[in-house]
């Protein structure tokens, strides 16, 4: 299927233009988006997703954007969408500015606003590398979903480039962190324990609800404790002693089956946080 593109109130072709060369977002990267998988025509989780999309906006220091009128953007494209739509993503940018990072004088220019619906591959497990490089959780972008997305793009790239499709980060004193794209869990004692969000990583929505669902339901799933889970945990993974687990918005709850081009198998705990955490999605759709 074709994307679906809502700008400023209006369905788009994918060759009509929507942003102007000088947009901040795509001059520097000074935006923040969402993505939300798409189940039975509905954007999964909204509420959550675009709370955080204005605790980004909030971090990163542009305005909250227009609720109202993110939702009916949402409404026209899942509207327009096919039935093999699978997510839907939101755009924000501070809109025109100048050629530095410098923004536009507040009031003199409008926010970009896009809101896209297309496919999404889901799929049952992942495969999954160790990279050299790490996130600053002193950034001042730590813990926000911006589109400055290079070092994710990088990383993903050299993913793949080894055969797997997501690239594991420690943050700067050599905390496991996150994926590019995802949060990450270890199962280990008995336990599935997900990294700090001091540790630098995004608040994940998928992260967020499984932690929320885990203890109501009594899986012993939990974040990690202060020093916990250093980025050498992942050894104990790789030789078989301990197990790991992927979450995000596409995803949702995946085993990890590879490790660094090392066949690893999937735990108990993650395959049962699987299963609740697809059952319980059923239930609600904006949970």
């Amino acid at each position: 299927m074709s994307i679906v593109i809502w700008a400023d109130g209006r369905l788009c072709g994918v060759d009509d233009p929507v942003a102007t060369a000088v947009d901040h977002g795509l001059t520097v990267g000074d935006g923040i988006f969402e993505t939300c998988s798409v189940e039975g025509g509905r954007a999964f989780a909204l509420t959550r997703h675009l709370r955080r999309l204005a605790r980004s906006a909030r971090g990163l220091g542009i305005a909250e954007p227009d609720e109202d009128a993110v939702r009916a953007g949402i409404d026209a494209v899942l509207a327009t969408a096919g039935a093999d739509v699978g997510r839907v993503r939101i755009t924000v940018t501070a809109g025109p500015g100048p050629l530095g990072s410098n923004r536009a004088a507040a009031g003199s220019t409008r926010q970009t606003v896009l809101v896209l619906a297309g496919p999404a591959v889901r799929n049952e497990v992942s495969r999954a590398i160790r990279v050299p490089w790490v996130r600053n959780e002193r950034s001042a972008v730590a813990g926000l979903k911006t589109t400055s997305y290079a070092e994710n793009v990088v990383a993903l790239a050299e993913a793949y480039r080894r055969g797997a499709d997501e690239a594991l980060l420690a943050n700067t004193v050599g905390e496991l962190c996150e994926g590019t794209g995802s949060n990450v869990l270890v199962e280990r004692d008995g336990e599935l324990v997900t990294p700090r969000l001091t540790s630098g990583c995004l608040a994940g929505i998928t992260r967020e609800l499984l932690l929320e669902w885990a203890s109501a339901d009594g899986l012993p799933v939990r974040e990690a404790r202060a020093g916990e889970l250093a980025f050498e945990v992942l050894d104990e993974v790789f030789a078989g002693s301990g197990h790991l687990a992927l979450a995000g918005s596409i995803r949702n709850v995946v085993p990890v089956v590879s490790l660094d081009q090392r066949d690893i198998t999937a735990g108990e705990i993650t395959l049962a946080a699987r299963r609740l955490f697809e059952a319980r999605s059923a239930e609600n759709v904006d949970p």
